[in-house]
């Protein structure tokens, strides 16, 4: 079982025995040195956890030696002690690097105690850089390809980053709106507040307005206790609604409140509270209609629509599906431990040639899939599983298509196989050159790299 480690730094040896005894006993793994030249070697070969310094030692004190031990392992907790007690030298010792400052005698529990603090702190932190990391590695540039779409929301999202107006992120399932939230929230004025994001969709009017506006005790059945809503945690920060367009009638009022006076209610509180926040929302459906169909508040359509942007389909843009791919095999590569991943031309073509109604988060499914049940590094065209029954009859929406539409779609996906070549795709599709070259006609078709047929 895995001890932590502690270097005590002391130089009275008495001293020294009975906090190692002491710590030794309550299960830490304990090296000690006497002086700053020891504690180097032994930070150096030891590799402590935390390490807990006399100030004045033979050969110098903790201030001018905490920098030479940082500079070798800055994640090491540092405690001084001290039987020469001073604010400044407190202030002096937290600025160099330590964590904590206690004065001699120290009480050997409280010095336990902070020990215990120190390395739940140590742990914590190096949760979050984990964390940072992976969502780093997982995260997907909204901005990933170089097809004129995607070209297009980049200018204009760095153009409209620095705003504080609310902004309405539109698109289609699985197309990024939250990857790009977030990066709209750290690349504008807000980027070192917190970033909040709660998904609307099929939440019901109660779950929602305790989650956004939080409650006092005894407000509902089962409130036990008050709790800050996220409007009240996401303060001076971004607020993103995904879903927006499902947000209960009930709860939009209120929602709009917040808004335009800065101000919500707690629920079974009397007295407003004020908040500055940010909103980014999201939404896949077609907010005008829902608006038509008085399923959404016009006015608060009209508020948080200040800033509308529109996140293109993958169809739209199947020339970033190779960089795309590589983006996300190499993160795969790195999740599961494996040699670099990759794709042959037939695979990348076959990638090229599906619709994608489940869009970006879609081809990661695919890959991961692929990668995980092959176990190959070079993936094939035969390796990849696409949902073909659902993409055939089904729009992102959950529509049924026209046969027309059907038909449109697999023709646009076989020419686009055959790189535009008409022979070749009308022999995929089983009928003359004739017949296809009227449907490219009828059905305004673009061939790569050539205009309409007409």
């Amino acid at each position: 079982m895995h001890k932590d480690k502690v270097l005590i730094v002391e130089d009275e040896q008495e001293i020294c025995d009975v906090v190692r005894d002491y710590l030794e006993n309550k299960g830490y793994e304990v090296t000690t040195a006497a002086t700053c030249a020891q504690a180097e070697q032994v930070w150096r070969a030891a590799r402590p956890d935390v390490a807990v310094l006399d100030h004045s030692l033979p050969d110098g004190n903790s201030l001018s030696l905490i920098p030479r031990l940082k500079a070798f392992d800055s994640t090491v907790r540092v405690i001084i002690l001290t039987g020469y007690g001073s604010i400044d030298l407190a202030v002096e010792a937290i600025k160099q690097g330590a964590e904590q400052f206690l004065t001699k005698p120290a009480e050997l529990a409280t010095l336990h105690i902070v020990i215990q603090r120190s390395l739940e702190n140590q742990r914590n932190h190096r949760r979050q850089l984990a964390e940072r990391t992976r969502l780093r590695r997982q995260t997907l540039d909204p901005f990933l390809g170089r097809s004129v779409r995607v070209q297009e929301l980049a200018e204009y999202a760095h153009k409209v980053a620095s705003s504080e107006s609310p902004v309405l992120i539109q698109g289609e399932t699985g197309t990024g709106k939250g990857v790009l939230a977030r990066w709209m929230h750290q690349n504008g004025p807000r980027a070192s507040e917190p970033f909040v994001d709660l998904n609307c969709g099929g939440l019901s009017h109660e779950f929602l307005e305790s989650e956004l506006f939080g409650h006092e005790r005894g407000a509902f059945t089962g409130a036990v206790q008050s709790k800050a809503g996220l409007l009240e945690i996401a303060h001076r920060g971004t607020v993103f609604l995904d879903e927006i367009g499902d947000v209960d009638l009930a709860v939009q009022p209120k929602l709009l409140k917040v808004l335009e006076e800065k101000q919500f209610r707690r629920l079974g509180d009397v007295r407003d509270r004020r908040v500055d926040i940010r909103l980014i929302a999201a939404t896949h459906q077609v907010m005008a209609r829902l608006v038509q169909d008085k399923q959404f508040r016009g006015d608060l359509y009209f508020r948080i629509s200040t800033i509308p942007i529109t996140v293109p389909p993958l169809r739209e843009r199947v020339e970033d599906i190779p960089m795309l791919s590589t983006h996300i095999l190499t993160n795969l590569a790195a999740d599961i431990g494996t040699r670099e991943l990759g794709l042959t031309e037939g695979a990348v073509r076959a990638l090229q040639g599906y619709s994608w109604p489940g869009n970006i988060r879609e081809l990661r499914n695919v890959l991961e899939r692929a990668v995980l049940i092959t176990g190959k590094p070079i993936l094939e065209e035969k390796d990849l599983r696409f949902d073909i029954q659902v993409e055939q009859h089904l729009t992102a929406s959950g529509k049924l298509r026209t046969l027309e539409e059907i038909e449109r779609q697999y023709i646009e996906q076989v020419l686009r196989r055959e790189n535009g070549r008409v022979e070749n795709a009308a022999r995929t599709l089983g009928i003359p050159r004739s017949s296809l070259y009227h449907k490219l006609k009828v059905y305004k078709i673009e061939r790569p790299g050539l205009r309409p047929v007409s």
